[in-house]
């Protein structure tokens, strides 16, 4: 049986994606609810996945999908407001798979100049936590699409200097893309003998691994490459003043 409020948000998805074929935004099931946070639809929409009526869309922001609708709705309204067949959400959400995933994120499509997406934010990257010990699915982010291209992402927030000559500064909040390799010089979240996290710039030479800070009171460290594996690759930056 679902609440109230579950019911009230499920037939206004349900609605929006048969007029338009496009999911609302939470901006707009908050508002449409009379919610004072968007956390609290969160909280309905994860309601409504665990009783099986709608399912997100991996890779795509603002992508929901109604599986069924209440016993004793009306069928006339439930065909009326039934999604398009060809729906094509414009905006990729990643689905923050991590190391050890196999298949291929599809590409990103081009998204609408003020369209958002909704990042999880898995806490402090610091030494000595890894990265999957950071997941906190409470917590989010909205980041403008145009700062994300294809793949999964996630948001991370800066623990300490010693990325500052590369702009990055203590409680900056950075934007991961997924990824298992990258390219040296590139700014990657790595980790050290499956138990240390580190934001670092990747240098790689035969069989060792560079992972240098842009900080001159830090040293850069040298491994083996079977000590370090690459977790994600800088894309974005967002500070708060």
């Amino acid at each position: 049986m679902l609440t109230r409020k579950q019911h009230e948000l499920l037939l206004f998805i349900h609605e929006r994606l048969g007029q338009g074929g496009v999911s609302p935004s939470f901006d707009e099931m908050k508002d449409a609810l009379g919610l004072k946070s968007k956390s609290g639809i969160h909280r309905l929409i994860t309601g409504l996945e665990e009783r099986g009526f709608i399912r997100r869309l991996p890779h795509r922001a603002r992508a929901l999908e109604v599986l069924r609708l209440p016993e004793g709705l009306d069928a006339a309204r439930s065909r009326a407001a039934a999604p398009k067949p060809k729906f094509q959400p414009n905006v990729i959400k990643g689905d923050f798979a991590f190391a050890g995933r196999d298949n291929t994120p599809p590409a990103a499509t081009p998204a609408a100049a003020n369209e958002t997406v909704q990042l999880p934010l898995y806490g402090r990257i610091a030494a000595g936590t890894p990265i999957e010990a950071l997941r906190d699915n409470s917590a989010f982010v909205d980041i403008p699409a145009s700062m994300l291209t294809a793949g999964d992402h996630y948001a991370l927030e800066v623990s300490g200097d010693s990325m500052i000559e590369a702009g990055i500064l203590d409680h900056d909040t950075i934007i991961i893309q997924r990824c298992d390799a990258a390219e040296n010089g590139t700014i990657v979240v790595a980790l050290v003998d499956e138990g240390e996290v580190t934001l670092k710039r990747l240098r790689r030479k035969g069989n060792t691994v560079a992972l240098e800070p842009a900080n001159a009171a830090y040293e850069t460290r040298i491994f083996g490459a079977d000590r370090v594996r690459v977790q994600g690759k800088l894309v974005g930056l967002v500070r708060k003043y």
